[in-house]
């Protein structure tokens, strides 16, 4: 429940802030990739501005999530390592507990015979 009232406090504010900014910045803008030529039509977007916001900040969090991703590269890495590590001393302590299992379970046979 508790985390459903944060995520609505969380949401709800930032859906609100984008719906303003869809709505102030309706207007129709041009965007010229030729910067020799501005007019050039072939080289330009005309979108609403706000199209134009949201792709900037779709960019920014996909550009922003590939840095972190690569930046902890070497901690998954790790991770994958001390893992592989665990199942191969998990692995070898089971193996020495049979061992021992098997020795203890001949000792107590031979002292039960005597």
């Amino acid at each position: 429940m508790t985390r459903k009232l944060i995520t609505f406090l969380i949401l709800v504010p930032i859906a609100i802030v984008l719906i303003v900014l869809s709505v102030a910045n309706r207007n129709v803008v041009t965007l010229a990739l030729n910067p020799f030529d501005p007019s050039d039509t072939v080289l330009s977007l005309s979108a609403p501005f706000f199209v134009f916001l949201f792709l900037a900040l779709m960019l920014g969090m996909l550009i922003g999530s590939l840095a972190t991703w690569f930046k902890q590269g070497k901690y998954r890495k790790k991770a994958r390592t001390e893992a592989k590590e665990a199942v191969k001393w998990h692995t070898e302590a089971d193996k020495q507990r049979e061992r021992a299992e098997t020795v203890s379970g001949t000792d107590n046979k031979a002292l039960t015979s005597t």
